[in-house]
């Protein structure tokens, strides 16, 4: 072998620099891991396995995929799956989990929880309740019964919230005590304070005030059962609604989550209260979005055709001016626009009283409230396509224009003969993706009319103006009833919905580029 084959040993060998690099590579990610884990106990700890699972999924895929050289082509790919799987996936499966539940305001915790509820209710001796007084004593205290002029005074004890009962003596006078301000700090640690009275009876911490005797006023029994202490009666787990009942049969709340099944799908989907206002707000969400989308398309290009006239001057005034719809916050415009649109105070009213006399109830009747939304949003939404518009409209030959001219066409016929056709195919995508933006364009509605002008009759809050998504958020937060299992079920169905016309939408586009490929 001669000097030319043999292999550069001192080449092939890993400078020190590079060993560094990897040495330190590895040092922050194992530092990364160690983090992850310790927030994995933490979730644990507080209660939280879901979120405890996510965290040491993530873990468990950084170090494989940053630890291991093999999967060097799998770290481009890894954040975004990884974000696709924490923010769409989780939450979508989530919210499904939740739709088969009876998740709600009257159902947050879980059975063990609600048991502790019950057997901690105590029940106060109002007979046996007197007023207290903390006597510093070194660096302890003494628990004071004031009873006339004198009263029982404890041996000193520390009050460091670890259980202990006190032994009371007859004092014949009232010691100094120490202010109340100061007695509320040791709030906590004196309800491990017991008061042992020298007729034998025992008085507990009954307020900020005052000691008495407390007794709890559950008691668990051994088939599961709760028993009133007090008057005898029972409560009785069930399982099948997560309540605990009484004697006569009623839920007594609070109550815990259980599966209900496919319960909260069949009162969405049969329940008349419920799938009324359901089926006339998901025809107001299709038809808002459609009109969102077919006024601000249509706006948006008119605008961009004129904008490019050759013989128009001030081009980059009417731009910039034109743009500012887009480069004003949304939540902004809207509320701007909720006060032009006040029925009583605002510009719009006022106008149009002074000019026609006429004074719209923009708020209250729901023609107008949804004439209303379909103007703001095509407000918000035409600067977009008009920016898009302007670009398409580049990309057309002149020559067309040209040969139109010579065959005696005018502006309208060149626009709908050979500028909309031409643009309209790579508009199509984003017509679609517009479509789906203004199904779910729940901050408008909430921010706009909030809903309003309520829907007459159902069982759950629903408004003339309301989308599916506004409507599965009025059920889940912004009422009394709050129900998370009908919203879970609901969002699955929007879900559901959603992708269908997604898949519908683009096998209709599919087709049409066949078409166009074959012809």
């Amino acid at each position: 072998m001669t000097a030319i084959d043999m292999p550069d040993r001192a080449a092939m060998a890993p400078k020190p620099g590079a060993r560094l690099l990897a040495l330190a590579g590895f040092a922050t990610l194992a530092a990364l891991a160690l983090v992850l884990a310790y927030v994995v106990w933490g979730l644990y700890i507080a209660g939280e396995p879901l979120f405890a699972v996510v965290v040491m999924a993530l873990a468990i895929g950084i170090t494989i995929v940053f630890g291991a050289r093999r999967f060097y082509t799998a770290r481009f790919v890894f954040p975004g799956v990884a974000a696709v799987l924490i923010f769409i996936v989780l939450p979508v499966l989530y919210t499904t989990y939740v739709g088969f539940t009876n998740y709600g305001a009257r159902n947050l915790l879980t059975f063990d929880r609600v048991t502790e509820l019950f057997l901690g209710q105590t029940a106060v001796d109002k007979s046996t309740e007197r007023p207290f007084g903390l006597v510093a004593e070194g660096e302890g205290y003494r628990l004071f019964l004031g009873e006339g002029t004198g009263g029982l005074l404890s041996n000193p004890f520390v009050l460091d919230g670890v259980p202990v009962e006190v032994a009371m003596s007859p004092v014949a006078t009232a010691p100094e005590t120490v202010p109340l301000k100061d007695v509320v700090k040791f709030r906590t640690e004196l309800a491990a304070v017991t008061a042992r009275l020298p007729d034998g009876s025992r008085l507990t911490s009954s307020g900020l005030r005052s000691f008495a005797k407390v007794s709890p006023v559950y008691e668990r029994q051994s088939d599961g059962s709760l028993l009133n202490l007090a008057d005898g009666t029972r409560l009785t787990r069930d399982e099948t609604v997560g309540f605990y009942r009484n004697a006569a049969g009623q839920t007594v709340a609070p109550g815990w989550r259980v599966s209900v099944g496919l319960a909260n799908f069949q009162r969405v989907l049969f329940s008349e209260g419920i799938r009324q206002p359901m089926l006339q707000i998901f025809v107001w969400t299709v038809s808002f979005a459609l009109l969102s989308v077919f006024f601000g398309f249509a706006l948006g290009i008119l605008l961009a055709s004129v904008l490019q006239w050759p013989h128009l001057r001030g081009k980059a005034i009417y731009r910039i001016l034109l743009i500012l719809p887009y480069a004003v916050p949304a939540f902004i415009s809207i509320l701007v626009f909720r006060g032009l649109f006040n029925q009583n105070f605002g510009e719009i009213n006022l106008i149009l009283k002074s000019l026609f006399g006429i004074q719209p109830q923009w708020f209250t009747d729901p023609g107008l409230a949804r004439t209303m939304l379909v103007m703001v949003n095509v407000w918000l939404g035409y600067p977009y396509m008009m920016l898009l518009s302007m670009g398409y409209l580049q990309s057309i030959p002149q020559d067309h224009y040209k040969a139109a001219a010579l065959e005696g066409a005018g502006p309208i016929r060149n626009f709908f003969s050979i500028t909309l056709p031409q643009i309209l195919p790579p508009f199509v995508p984003l017509l679609i993706s517009s479509f789906a933006f203004n199904f779910n364009n729940v901050v408008l509605i909430l921010l706009l009319t909030r809903g309003a002008p309520d829907i007459a009759g159902t069982i759950v809050p629903a408004g003339q103006t309301d989308i599916l998504g506004s409507f599965t958020f009025r059920v889940s937060f912004q009422d009394a009833g709050q129900n998370f299992g009908i919203a879970g079920a609901i969002s699955t169905l929007i879900f559901i919905l959603v992708g269908i016309l997604a898949y519908a939408n683009f096998y209709a586009l599919r087709r049409a580029a066949e078409a166009r490929g074959r012809g």
